[in-house]
């Protein structure tokens, strides 16, 4: 089993769920990215999601981290994903390709199948053919940035994004996810959690995800450096009645589709607190509870970069700015992540 070799990058994921208006969400969210920078966090990532306001408040990311560009100067803004069967991919090309300019060159870009079956209806396509678009986009996507013609000899992308390339990311539960991603040289985006293999039920995250791991570095090209995004729920509080407290709300809100829960992973609502954070894989508590359990957690010593989210705890807006501190100060560092403002690091 091979492990990481160079320092832990980490990084921050919002799928803006406060409950609150539009305007409060991306503002709350906005102030959540300046504050990572500050702590030294490496990068911030957040979720594209259509319509579903429950499972997701930005349908409109790259438009999101343009203001996040603006108001920040150092820490890297990624797409943790972009649902790209629902894109026109040229134009996909092309707003990440400005943004890329406009922010320095801080673009990370992610890329999945996501997205409800309403969805698709919505932009007009099956969600039975979701593969096959996906594919089919990524192919429009990567051409662009490569510098090939799209549709005719004089068109090429403008702003030119070559190095988009080797900043773009694929989402996946599956080995065979993996294998196609490591095949094409992009990074490999782990989920925070995933349902149980049949006759497994108590499996961990970590358990589940080192095939998929395995199958990604495995299909990699000769001189591609892999790179693994690990996705985890943590929630850090002062004390351990704060954290308890802020799961019980969120995981049973959660467990009976308040928050988009609802069966999908099998969610019991009267299930016990204990049952609920081992069936969302939500690891809480204070800086020192929450440091041994990541420390079991096999994947974040393979991954490149840990990428931390409070959902589908999703406790107030203070309480992620103080999660958020407290990871930085007292966990990270000792699960191998170096502060990147005391060493002038920017990736």
């Amino acid at each position: 089993m091979t492990t990481r070799t160079a320092p832990l990058r980490l990084g921050v994921f919002t799928r803006l769920l406060d409950e609150t208006t539009p305007g409060v969400r991306y503002r709350n969210a906005l102030e959540q990215i300046e504050r990572a920078e500050g702590l030294g966090y490496n990068s911030a990532w957040v979720a594209q999601h259509h319509f579903h306001a429950a499972e997701g408040g930005l349908p409109a990311p790259a438009v999101f981290l343009a203001a996040a560009a603006a108001r920040t100067s150092r820490i890297r803004l990624g797409f943790g994903i972009i649902t790209l069967p629902l894109e026109h991919p040229l134009r996909v090309a092309e707003d990440l390709a400005v943004l890329d300019e406009i922010s320095g060159g801080r673009v990370e870009v992610g890329f999945g199948t996501g997205g409800t079956p309403s969805s698709f209806r919505a932009f007009g396509f099956d969600a039975a053919n979701r593969r096959e678009i996906y594919a089919d986009h990524l192919k429009v996507v990567t051409d662009a940035w490569s510098g090939k013609d799209t549709g005719a000899p004089e068109n090429q992308l403008y702003p030119p994004a070559p190095t988009l390339l080797q900043r773009q990311w694929e989402a996946t539960f599956s080995a065979e996810g993996a294998a196609r991603g490591g095949a094409n040289g992009s990074g490999l985006m782990l989920s925070r959690t995933q349902p149980r293999p049949e006759g497994n039920p108590d499996a961990t995250i970590w358990e589940i995800q080192e095939s998929v791991v395995d199958a990604y570095l495995n299909a990699l090209p000769s001189g591609v450096a892999p790179r693994i995004a690990a996705s985890r729920t943590v929630f850090v509080a002062d004390d351990e009645a704060t954290a308890l407290r802020e799961a019980e709300r969120g995981l049973r809100r959660f467990a009976v589709g308040g928050k988009g829960g609802g069966g999908l992973w099998g969610l019991r609502p009267e299930a016990s607190l204990e049952e609920l954070l081992a069936r969302t894989d939500s690891v809480v508590g204070t800086p020192e509870q929450v440091a041994e359990k990541l420390a079991k957690d096999t994947i974040i010593s393979r991954a490149t970069d840990l990428l931390v989210q409070v959902h589908s705890i999703d406790p107030v807006h203070e309480l992620v700015l103080r999660s958020h501190e407290l990871l930085a100060r007292e966990v990270a560092p000792g699960l191998g992540w170096v502060n990147s403002n005391l060493v002038g690091a920017t990736a």
